[in-house]
């Protein structure tokens, strides 16, 4: 029976035979730092070297990048139990101590460097399935399409990693098989043997290989022909001959249907065509329109005709395409067409050189002043009429040869500040056609309006007698134009006879108190006039009475509602008591 230490020889002579793992032909020794080379995916529990170590040395110990694959035995048996990867780590570091029986370290770490070599093991992958590329049509041989790119995980710069590329199927062979190329190690692809047409074929499908020396993938091509614009548009006539319109033709209007065609790949850039005007049109009066499916175009008003600015116009139309011409290839004569435009007189209104006139003026000028002035021309050159409509408060006149206007009345800006009229122009003889125009007048404050009371105060007394002096609010306004310093009145009384028994104290710029100076008053009626100044630089006053301001004995008398007590007085009930 063998022994288990011949087993063990056995093995390490195993080891050095088939792997040669050991340095200067050794495959156990001393504990010290180490580098191994193991090539990737050879079968677990392979040995790898045993290490020796003096006493107290009783066992061993492995640290570092062992990734659960690397393991040592007690007598120092370094191996590995799973197969290496080297795309998953190319290089294990680890380190091997010697421990006594307590664990303790007594000699290491040493570091041990464990290789690992490569081995073909990984397929070629492109980077996309499917690709999708173009070439213009006419294209020289050798133009370049696209570059299709392929990895190997395997090591770079070995054999292992080197891809060579190649086209294994074209569809369709139309007109013939081997028109693409694909560079052998850059995966460049060009286009060989002659130039394409898209009328022929718009689109070929390639299937490229890529391989290294022992796997294969592939992978699809899609190359779209893309046409080129080397056609440029042609007219069906140069000369659509003389058109004749009159000059009040409405905006809008369809004059003229050209036609012109291009033999490029249709509904593209290259084939559709806009039409242009290059001369007879300084005024931007026409336009062209381009229907996009049979590349009609139609020649429209944009702004009315004027046959006395322009009564013939020679109009120079060119087709053009949006896309580029490619180089070598320019627009010609059969790219442009004429006609010629003639227009007719229409007999029309007078025109007003804009819509709304505005002027501005202080509502205190004097009558006969002139606030504004309208001008309209005759297309025909017949002499012009004004007159005014609208004109509601008859504060204006028009001079109906000049169109000045003036002021008859006296302005008035708190009854309309801005105040708008018509103007009618009308050409005197020919047809009496007429036109009319706005005209707004505004009117500027001045201070005309005396202050005044807010509202007209009634109703108000003192309770007789009076036990304490008494008095009550009241507030002040114009009519004239609210300045942003707002309204800043004074008060004071308007005679001076009234001077013993009240006075006035102003609360703020609209407001003020009249008060009772003592409480000896008759019971009657009192008048009281007070005077309102407007503080503004040509100041105007206003006198206002407070009418009827009662002194009267007051009787309430008492009466019983569903248990609840009201107070009733005997006075009118529009009689309001002011606070005493």
């Amino acid at each position: 029976m063998t022994t288990q230490a011949q087993l063990h020889c056995l093995c390490l002579l195993t080891l050095y035979l088939t792997t040669g793992y050991g340095q200067e032909g050794k495959f156990s020794g001393p504990l010290k730092p180490m580098e191994f080379s193991i090539f990737e995916g050879q079968e677990p529990s392979q040995l790898i070297f045993q290490f020796k170590a003096n006493p107290p040395a009783v066992t061993f110990k492995l640290t570092g990048e062992t990734d659960g694959i690397f393991q040592i035995q007690p007598d120092g048996l370094l191996y590995h139990n799973k197969s290496l990867d080297r795309e998953t780590r190319a290089v294990h570091r680890l380190q091997v101590s010697a421990l006594d029986a307590q664990g303790n370290t007594v000699e290491g770490p040493v570091p041990v460097t464990i290789e690992v070599k490569d081995i073909n093991d990984n397929r070629p992958v492109f980077l996309q399935q499917h690709y999708e590329g173009s070439v213009r049509q006419n294209s020289r041989p050798g133009s370049s399409i696209g570059t299709l790119i392929a990895h190997d995980m395997d090591e770079e710069n070995t054999v292992n990693s080197v891809l060579e590329y190649r086209i294994v199927d074209q569809t369709p062979k139309v007109p013939q098989d081997g028109l693409f190329l694909v560079q052998e190690y850059s995966g460049t692809l060009q286009l060989v043997l002659q130039s394409l047409h898209k009328r022929d074929t718009p689109q070929y499908n390639l299937s490229v290989q890529v391989s290294d020396k022992d796997f294969k993938t592939l992978c699809f091509v899609q190359i779209n022909v893309i046409d080129i614009n080397d056609q440029i548009p042609i007219f069906e006539k140069s000369d659509y001959g003389n058109l004749t319109f009159p000059e009040d033709t409405a905006v809008g209007s369809v004059i003229l249907t050209i036609q012109a065609t291009d033999t490029d790949e249709p509904h593209t850039g290259s084939s559709k065509i806009l039409y242009r005007i290059t001369q007879g049109d300084s005024e931007g009066r026409l336009e062209i329109e381009t229907d996009p499916q049979t590349n009609t175009g139609y020649v429209k008003l944009k702004k009315p005709l004027d046959f006395e600015t322009v009564a013939i116009h020679n109009i120079v139309v060119q087709a053009e395409n949006p896309e580029p011409l490619v180089p070598g290839v320019q627009y010609n004569a059969n790219s442009s067409a004429t006609f010629r435009l003639m227009v007719t007189d229409v007999n029309e209104a007078p025109q007003f050189s804009q819509q709304v006139f505005e002027a501005k003026v202080s509502e205190a000028v004097a009558k006969g002043t002139k606030v504004g002035n309208m001008t309209a021309k005759d297309p025909e050159g017949l002499d012009v009429s004004y007159s005014l409509r609208g004109d509601k408060r008859g504060w204006l006149r028009i001079d109906p040869a000049t169109g000045e206007i003036f002021s008859v009345a006296q302005l008035d800006r708190e009854a309309e500040s801005l105040y708008r009229v018509q103007v009618v122009a009308t050409e005197v003889g020919g047809s009496y056609l007429s036109s009319t125009a706005q005209f707004h007048l505004t009117l500027t404050d001045v201070n005309d309006n005396p202050p005044r009371l807010v509202k007209e105060y009634t109703g108000l007394f003192f309770c007789y007698p009076l036990k304490a002096p008494g008095s009550l609010i009241f507030e002040a306004t114009d009519d004239d134009e609210l300045t942003f310093r707002g309204r800043h009145f004074t008060f004071s009384l308007g005679s001076e006879s009234l001077q013993k028994d009240w006075e006035v104290s102003k609360i703020n710029g609209t407001h003020a108190h009249l008060s009772t100076k003592h409480t000896g008053f008759e019971e009657r009626v009192y008048n009281i006039s007070i005077r309102i100044s407007d503080g503004d630089r040509q100041p105007l006053e206003g006198i206002v009475s407070l009418p009827g301001i009662i002194l009267a004995v007051v009787f309430f008398r008492m009466k019983r509602d569903k248990g609840q007590h009201k107070a009733e007085s005997a006075q009118a009930s529009e009689v309001k008591p002011l606070r005493n």
